[in-house]
């Protein structure tokens, strides 16, 4: 803290301020400021000075003006490196290339004028070619902001061979090749179903239990010829195995798993969803996961999280790995 004086001063602006030991900004004028004074307090709180500059406007023309000036006595009095930018009528606040706050004009600004013509969401590329699964990973990411997109909108991508012997060795497969070879941020999930009384089959065959190719109907009457000797359905638990790993250029990946326990009923129930919905009946309810409604399935427990983890891997580019039974 020194006891040096600052002014600035033109024909529309003129302030006079310090760093002090409680500070604030009065003004002398019958103008009202159009200043983030409380935006800047929480920025720049000293915790035993609270916000330690004092600054007195005695004319006042000029957001920006006005901000560079409390800008400029912070960079000097406490060693920062603060630039102000006015954007299409925004004022930003940037420190070393990290964006700290920006003020908005009265009313608000167009986004296609601030942004150009780009997307304001961030886009996550699911690596798979099937809609259903990407429906509903669609309706879980679109609670953090993010745009979907798939395999299809990139017809030229090679398949990626599941050659693992894991859910996660093949998740990480697909995402962790994809996101090299597209410099995306990228999902890929290894799911499948594990039947108690059948070792854990059919596991990480679970999409071609019945052959390779096999269509989501031969899968199921093959599971159902497995379990024909089956009679009592406390014997016929199951969990629906899901293993996530989001990869992204030069960030470690995140691993999420999860299980959802229930058991395999007599025959098909419900239209929704897609592989074994039909015949997996979720928990203790009686109800197939086909015949669960999209946001039922998506406020699961194992959604809740997954949401949760992606949030942190999204905004601070690490996450702890998950797994949740």
């Amino acid at each position: 803290m020194t006891d040096k004086i600052y002014e600035y001063k033109d024909d529309q602006d003129w302030y006079v301020g310090s760093y002090s030991l409680f500070g604030g900004i009065r003004t002398l004028t019958d103008d009202e400021l159009d200043f983030p004074l409380f935006e800047l307090a929480k920025i720049f709180r000293d915790e035993e000075r609270g916000f330690p500059l004092s600054v007195t406007v005695l004319r006042y023309g000029s957001a920006y003006r006005l901000l560079s000036f409390v800008v400029d006595i912070l960079n000097q009095e406490a060693d920062r490196n603060l630039e102000v930018i006015q954007r299409q009528g925004a004022l930003l606040i940037v420190e070393n290339g990290q964006l700290l706050h920006v003020e908005l004009p009265k009313g608000g600004l167009e986004v296609a004028a601030f942004f150009g013509n780009s997307d304001i969401r961030e886009t996550l590329l699911i690596a798979t070619r099937n809609e259903g699964k990407t429906k509903e990973f669609r309706a879980i990411f679109d609670k953090l902001g993010y745009d979907v997109e798939n395999l299809n909108d990139y017809p030229d991508l090679p398949e990626v061979a599941e050659t693992g012997m894991t859910f996660e060795e093949n998740a990480r497969l697909k995402a962790e090749t994809i996101s090299n070879l597209t410099g995306k941020m990228v999902l890929a999930d290894d799911s499948g179903l594990k039947v108690d009384v059948l070792g854990g089959l059919p596991g990480v065959w679970s999409a071609r239990f019945a052959g390779v190719g096999a269509t989501d109907r031969e899968n199921n009457a093959k599971l159902l010829h497995e379990l024909a000797m089956v009679f009592e359905l406390k014997d016929r638990s199951a969990q629906f195995h899901t293993t996530l790993v989001v990869a992204s250029p030069n960030k470690d990946s995140l691993v999420v798993e999860a299980d959802w326990p229930g058991y395999i009923n007599f025959q098909p129930k419900g239209d929704n969803g897609f592989g074994y919905d039909p015949l997996f009946l979720v928990g203790e309810t009686g109800k197939a996961a086909a015949e669960l409604s999209l946001e039922e399935k998506i406020v699961s427990p194992i959604e809740h999280l997954q949401l949760k983890n992606f949030w942190r891997y999204f905004q601070h580019g690490k996450a702890s790995n998950y797994r949740h039974e």
